[in-house]
């Protein structure tokens, strides 16, 4: 069995997420915060250009895409492509690394979405006995 199928309980990794000073904690922020997975599931389609990407992901500012993409690139999961054209051009587009994240996290999406119906009789279930807070 190689490392990566083991389960984690059994792996031997150099970083621990669970410890508060590891780095590996503030790139799993970047990558499962709000932006970051709908930025990353965005630009696993391909590459796109900033207003593209920010149409893609409705809702979001341009702050706050433009702060999630110089993010992503300084972790190694986005690569960008500044073009020397006037207006300047500049492209977005997953390095290997990040189209692996963007795999698992569109996975984890689908499953999301896939299981809707039962999150919201759950949630009227909750609601209706406990309330809406």
């Amino acid at each position: 069995m190689t490392t990566t199928q083991r389960p984690p309980e059994e792996q031997q990794l150099p970083f621990n997420v669970f410890a508060k000073a590891c780095p590996s904690r503030g790139t799993l922020e970047h990558v499962t915060g709000r932006w970051g997975a709908l930025t990353l599931g965005a630009l696993y389609e391909g590459t796109l250009r900033f207003n593209e990407l920010r149409r893609r992901v409705d809702g979001v500012s341009e702050k706050m895409l433009s702060q999630t993409l110089h993010a992503l690139e300084r972790d190694g999961l986005v690569h960008r492509e500044a073009q020397p054209t006037n207006p300047p051009r500049v492209d977005y587009e997953l390095t290997p690394l990040g189209r692996e994240v963007a795999e698992r996290l569109l996975s984890l999406i689908h499953c999301v979405e896939g299981s809707m119906e039962t999150v919201l009789r759950s949630r009227e279930r909750y609601d209706a006995t406990r309330g809406a807070r």
